[in-house]
Parts: structure tokens; C-alpha cells; sequence
């Protein structure tokens, strides 16, 4: 493996863009480009895929990144470099992080290779940049750190965020708790910060080596940036919701008998208060019986006394001696002395006061059933964050406990966007649509044990949408509109949220589903996380159970995965490489009984009825191209999801 394979590199561009007037210094002009575009292009090439880490301006960002994530700070407040780092790590799915500015053209093109050797040679934490300066008032070069050109190990995000939780914000400061291995470059002007306009204008006019001066390739351009143009990798969006989303405060819980338990999250764990069971008992109807008294092996056979009857729930009192055994039922408990059960199926022979036992029939101890086997008392009978299902309130039910501390229900708000729907029983006038997508969120959601708060169908218009959205931030903890997430010019979803608060993306590269914007909105102390969904109807169903599904149980506590299986295709089925497609497929058992697959028809994002009517989804991989009719193929049940 290469070590362009292990790094993922992040452009920390999340400042407050004060130092250069109103435009974040990324977004700046640069050589018919901009100035993160040409960091873009030279940091690329040397890692396995790229981030870029900005507070304002996202939508813009986003729009030159192309596929490249952009990542808001977890931390609010503009908490500096440390805090683009600390997002940088959650998101980083490579064993190492590349740090550099969003300023620095001059980027070296061995910065990565030269880095990491360092870090290999030294087993260090971290490998910073180093250049030869005077400084000032000397003319003497000394060695000069450069803390935001730095290779990490993604391993210290958690030191990284015991750091910050102590109110240290000083990058060099936790550099000094860390194992550094310092690389010294020649090139000082490649390390140099672009502070004023001034210093931009005057790079601009240098002939410098390494740039370029006509217009740099477009960020999405498969020269400039790994990945595919469509938009973010269904993986990685996957990824940055999950490093943001966090569960409901542990206060926000709920004390409910157990008829109302159901579908809800533990909040605490439930401890056992007594063994399971509660005493040793017999696994089979039979003769309970002690293990001495089975046939040795010189003997063929060997003929018990019975001398009474043990049954569940009342047990005998009787002591069997040597050659005596007990009738027992099963779930009685073991009679003293005994310590086996003989199933009465096995028995060569049976009288009213006499049983018969052949060698070998059973070994001593067999089904015995012990005090505690399957719970011992005051072990975690069920953990906090368990979706519970109801096997789950038998269990409980079992300990004798009759109430459980669950999460409150999650507050989510949902409403459908444009100017075209109308509502069931309204009169469908000219160029209008029924909308459909209120009735499926509010089903997913219901499903989901929500709260839902139904906002309705609001107009394409940003005054409307921005009030609607403020509302719905006061009222609940996430918010899931239909609609309004495309690149069309009455599409404003998109550009509210910037406003209100954070987009953290708004374009994947799937199919259904390639519009979807995922953020924060913000409305004085109220904060809600969005879900933008695409308008057309399948779309909505696929990108609701890929990514709100996921991030709303983990603000319940849980995490609950969307398990798949491999089917053979009973068809071919056309895909182009460069985006992650889910076909509508209908699964079933072939004549050898292996599961096989086939598409429900059109597959068209507008085509609900394909939706109705299957029972899968066949997920076709991101870089995974057409299939042939009996190729295996990943496929998502439907059951208990819609």
C-alpha cells in the first residue's frame, strides 16, 4: 500500500474571514481561479481524497470543491485551527491527516511523501514543516515551525478532544504534548501565510515556479480532485453526518410502563435484579437423576427407581438415593442430589415406578439448566440505547420489572415544498401535483417512533420557507422538507440554510436522490439539524433510510444499521461507474434455495409504484459498473423499514 493510500487532506478554511474584507481568504481571486482551487490542485495529487474545512460562504465552497466535502467546525465560535482539525479527524476515513491553509499555492508538491517519511522514520504523532527564517530584527535564519502543514495520526482525535474540552485553543501548545518529528524545506515561500490583498496581488505578479498562470482546472475536474464530479460519495456524506449528529441530552428521558415501552430507547440499562433463572431446572420433560447412577461402561443397562414427581412451579421435595431418580417436568426445578435429566424419549423402557437407561444415552449433567445461566443478578440485562423490540419487553417482563427509563420521543418537523402541490380532497387545478411525499415522511417518521409535527406544503418562496424553517427550529429537534434542494432557480432550501445556519453539503453522487442538503439551522438559542430531501417520490423513500433514518436514531441514543444480503440478479442491469444507484427490486427464493433478485420495472426517482411494490433494494456500488444476468448483487430488505 502506498502512503497516498493512508492520508486524507484537509484545507483549513474556517476562519472569520476578517483579514481580507468580505471574501474568506479561500474564496479570493487567484491566476483565473481561486486560491482554494489552487491549493485543491496541488495537494490532490499527493493523498487519497481531499476535505476542506470552512464556516462561511459553504454553498460557494461547496459549488467550486465539486465533490470534495466541506466541513463546518464542530465547535462554534470560530475556535481557530484546532477546531478545523477536530472536525478533520472525525471525518478522516484514512489512518493519517494532511493539514494545510487554504492560502498557500505555493504548496509543495512532495509535502505529503516528505512528511510521512519523517513520521515512519521517527514513530512520531505528527510531522510539522519546517523552513529556515530571520527573525525580526535579525538577520540570522532560525528554524521556524509551521504548525497548519502538519501530518497526523487520525488515532488522536480523542486526546485532540480532551484538549479542547479543557478551553485550550493553541495549536503549538498541544503539539507539545505529542511525539513531533520536525521536516526541514527549503522552499520558504511556500509556507508563507497571504494576509492583506496587497500580498495577493503582489504573488500574483511574481512569475513563480510551480503556478499557473492561465485559468487552474475546474475543483470537480478529475485531474484536479479525486472522486466524481456528481457530487459526495454516499460513504462520505454517511460519514459526516454521523461526526456530527450527537444523542438527546441523557436528562431528556422518561419513566413508562411497558405497554408503552415499545419502540422506544432505553435510556439507562436495565440490571438484572434476580439470576435467570432464578434456580437450576430441567431443560426436558424427563427423569431427573444423578450422573453417578448412569450406566458404566461394562454395563449395558440400568433400571432406576422412581420415587415421585417434580413440576414447574412446584417443587419436590424428595432426595433420590443411589438407584432412585424423580419424574420431572420441564421448568422444574432440579431435585436435590440430582444433577442430570434423562428426556423420557430416550428411556429403553418406562413403568409407573420404574425407568430403564441404556449406556450412552446421555452424559452426566445433560439438560440442566443453571440458576443464572442466562442472567445472572446485577449483570446488564439490556443495555442504554437499545431500540426496544418486543422480545425485548418480554425479557424485561421477565425480571419482574414493570416501568423503564426510555428517551422522550424525538420532535420532528417535516413539511413539502412548491409551488405545484396540492393537498388530498384540494381540486387539482392545471400543472399542479398531488403531494405524496408529506404522507411517506410522515409514515417513515411514525415508524420511527417520532413525534411528528406536520408543517404542512410551503410555496416556493424564501420569505415563506425562512419563517417556516424558523418555526420548525423552535419547535423540534430535526426538520425533513421534500423539495427544494435542486440547482433550479425557485429552489431556495438550499440557500436558507446557509443563511440560518450551516449546509455541511447539498449534492451525492447517487441515483435517486443526488439533490440533498444536510445542515443546521439556527434561530437564536433553537437549533435543529435539516434533512433537505429531493422532490420526486423514490427519492425521497432512499435518502430519508440512507441518511435521516441513521442520524435520528443516534439522537435517540441508538445505532441501528441497514443490514443487506448478496442475491443473484435475475436480469441485467444497465449502471454507469461514478455514483452509488438503488434499483426497486423484488427478492425471492430460486429452485436451489439461494435468494435471487429482480428490478420491479421502470425505475424512474417519479415511479411510487415501483416502490410499493418491491421488497428490496438492489444497491449498486459506487465505482461498480453494469451487471449481468446472474451476478450476485448487495440487496437491502424493505421489511419493517417501509
Amino acid at each position: 500500500m502506498s502512503f497516498k493510500s493512508k492520508i486524507t487532506g484537509l484545507i483549513l478554511a474556517g476562519g472569520r474571514g476578517t483579514r481580507m474584507g468580505s471574501v474568506d481568504k479561500g474564496l479570493q481571486p487567484f491566476r483565473g481561479s481561486t486560491l482554494v482551487q489552487h491549493v485543491l490542485q496541488r495537494l490532490a495529487p499527493q493523498v487519497s481524497t481531499v476535505a476542506i474545512n470552512a464556516n462561511r460562504n459553504l454553498p460557494r465552497y461547496q459549488l467550486l470543491a465539486g465533490s470534495v466535502p466541506v466541513l463546518p467546525d464542530w465547535l462554534d465560535g470560530f475556535e481557530g485551527p484546532l477546531a478545523g482539525l477536530q472536525i478533520g479527524l472525525q471525518f478522516c476515513p484514512t489512518e493519517l491527516l494532511l493539514t494545510v491553509p487554504c492560502d498557500s499555492p505555493l504548496l509543495p508538491d512532495d509535502l505529503a511523501e516528505r512528511l510521512h517519511a519523517a513520521l515512519v522514520a521517527q514513530d512520531a504523532d505528527v510531522a510539522l514543516a519546517v523552513t529556515m527564517r530571520p527573525r525580526d530584527g535579525e538577520s540570522t535564519p532560525q528554524p521556524q515551525l509551521h504548525p497548519v502543514f502538519a501530518l497526523l495520526k487520525a488515532s488522536l482525535l480523542p486526546q485532540l478532544e480532551d484538549y479542547l474540552a479543557s478551553g485550550e485553543r493553541r495549536m503549538e501548545r498541544w503539539y507539545k504534548t505529542l511525539r513531533v518529528a520536525e521536516v526541514r524545506f527549503e522552499q520558504d515561500d511556500a509556507f508563507s501565510n497571504i494576509n492583506t490583498v496587497e500580498e495577493l496581488q503582489a504573488l500574483e505578479q511574481q512569475a513563480t515556479p510551480g503556478i499557473v498562470t492561465s485559468p487552474a482546472p475546474a475543483a470537480h475536474s478529475t485531474a484536479a480532485v479525486p472522486g466524481d464530479s456528481a457530487g459526495l460519495h454516499v460513504e462520505q456524506a454517511q460519514r459526516l453526518i454521523a461526526a456530527q449528529i450527537t444523542p438527546l441530552d441523557a436528562s431528556a428521558s422518561v419513566t413508562v410502563n411497558l405497554h408503552g415501552a415499545l419502540d422506544r430507547v432505553l435510556a439507562a440499562d436495565i440490571i438484572s435484579p434476580i439470576n435467570v433463572p432464578a434456580y437450576d431446572n430441567s431443560a426436558m420433560d424427563g427423569y431427573a437423576l444423578r450422573g453417578d447412577d448412569l450406566p458404566a461402561p461394562a454395563d449395558a443397562c440400568v433400571t432406576l427407581e422412581v420415587i415421585g414427581i417434580a413440576y414447574a412451579g412446584r417443587p419436590c421435595a424428595l432426595t433420590p438415593q443411589a438407584g432412585q431418580c424423580i419424574r420431572i417436568m420441564t421448568g422444574a426445578a432440579m431435585p436435590a442430589g440430582c444433577d442430570s435429566v434423562l428426556p423420557q424419549e430416550l428411556a429403553s423402557a418406562i413403568s409407573d415406578t420404574q425407568v430403564t437407561i441404556a449406556h450412552g444415552a446421555i452424559t452426566p449433567g445433560a439438560n440442566r439448566r443453571f440458576a443464572g445461566e442466562d442472567l445472572r443478578a446485577g449483570s446488564v440485562a439490556l443495555a442504554r440505547g437499545k431500540l426496544l423490540r418486543p422480545a425485548d419487553l418480554g425479557l424485561i417482563a421477565s425480571l419482574g420489572i414493570a416501568e423503564v427509563r426510555v428517551q422522550r420521543k424525538l420532535r420532528v418537523a417535516f413539511f413539502s415544498t412548491g409551488d405545484e402541490l396540492r393537498a388530498p380532497g384540494q381540486a387539482l387545478d392545471q400543472g399542479c401535483i398531488y403531494d405524496s411525499n408529506r404522507y411517506t415522511v410522515f409514515g417513515m417518521l411514525t415508524r420511527l417512533g417520532c413525534e411528528v409535527i406536520d408543517l404542512g406544503i410551503v410555496r416556493d418562496d424564501p420569505a415563506a420557507l425562512d419563517a417556516t424553517l424558523r418555526s420548525a427550529c423552535q419547535q423540534a429537534d430535526a426538520i425533513i422538507t421534500s423539495g427544494g434542494v435542486s440547482e433550479g432557480a425557485a429552489d431556495y432550501t438550499r440557500d436558507i440554510l446557509a443563511s440560518l445556519g450551516q449546509l455541511s453539503f447539498w449534492k451525492l453522487a447517487m441515483r435517486p436522490g443526488r439533490p440533498l442538503a444536510f445542515g443546521q439551522i439556527r434561530d437564536g438559542r433553537d437549533s435543529a439539524w435539516l434533512f433537505g430531501l429531493p422532490g420526486n417520490p423514490v427519492a425521497v423513500v432512499i435518502s430519508f433510510y440512507l441518511f435521516a433514518r441513521p442520524a435520528l436514531l443516534a439522537m435517540m441514543g441508538c445505532s441501528a444499521s441497514l443490514p443487506t444480503l448478496q442475491a443473484r440478479t435475475q436480469m441485467a442491469i444497465r449502471k454507469r461507474p461514478g455514483r452509488t444507484e438503488y434499483q426497486r427490486g423484488i427478492i425471492s427464493r430460486a429452485a436451489d434455495g439461494q435468494p435471487q433478485v429482480r428490478l420491479t420495472g421502470a425505475q424512474g426517482s417519479g415511479i411510487l409504484r415501483s416502490m410499493t411494490e418491491a421488497n428490496c433494494i438492489v444497491v449498486l456500488a459506487h465505482e461498480q459498473g453494469s451487471v449481468a444476468e446472474g451476478d450476485m448483487v448487495e440487496v437491502l430488505p424493505l421489511e419493517g423499514l417501509i
